[in-house]
């Protein structure tokens, strides 16, 4: 009686023991096994976060040539932020930021300003309102489109005044980038209009974000 029950206790559990042996064989992957990429499937590996090449700057200092009353010279400018955009200003120059506004430090009288323009200006409104402006000084001429031997190449709308108290200009240009903006500029008869001319004009087209 006991050997029965011994020899009926034993087949199950070799039989139990058989059955995990061959789960196991069948669910564990042999040693050489490799993971393959079907053909028409591309492996994306992620790119760094930190490989954005750096924004260009531009260098503090740049050297122009101006006319002056002893010919061609070098003269050099240092760069000024303002609000959405910088410029180079020369010695003699200063620049208000918070207004935009570029001046002759020895008399701010000569000065312009600079109104970045937003991306759907209506240049015909501009136009308007720049001639309404300037009629009060005298009469408007019309210099729009290219400028010959000019610092700012091109204007969309240049319009200027000159009376006996001096030029005054209302100009829309636009940058390399396509980025437009508004200068009036102020240059009444004297003898510092000479030393004002120049070089504000080269700071203006100089003017970018």
């Amino acid at each position: 009686m006991n050997r029965k029950y011994v020899s009926f206790i034993t087949i199950p559990i070799l039989v139990m023991v058989l059955s995990f042996t061959a789960c196991s064989e069948a669910t564990e992957p042999s040693a050489g096994s490799e993971t393959v990429t079907p053909a028409n499937e591309t492996v994306t590996t992620p790119e760094p976060e930190n490989n954005k090449a750096p924004e260009p700057t531009r260098p503090q200092t740049e050297s122009f040539d101006l006319m002056t009353g002893e010919g061609d010279q070098p003269l050099t400018a240092a760069l000024q932020q303002g609000d959405g955009f910088s410029l180079y200003v020369f010695e003699k120059f200063d620049f208000d930021a918070s207004e935009g506004r570029l001046f002759l430090t020895s008399n701010p009288e000569y000065n312009v300003e600079i109104e970045p323009l937003p991306a759907d200006y209506d240049l015909t409104q501009l136009k308007t309102a720049g001639n309404e402006e300037l009629e009060a000084f005298g009469e408007v001429s019309d210099y729009s489109g290219e400028l010959v031997e000019h610092p700012l190449g091109y204007a969309e709308v240049y319009l200027q005044v000159s009376s006996g108290e001096g030029i005054r200009d209302y100009m829309v240009w636009k940058s390399e980038s396509g980025d437009a903006y508004l200068f009036r500029l102020r240059n009444p008869k004297g003898e510092e209009a000479s030393d004002f001319a120049g070089p504000v004009l080269v700071s203006l087209s100089t003017v970018q974000k």
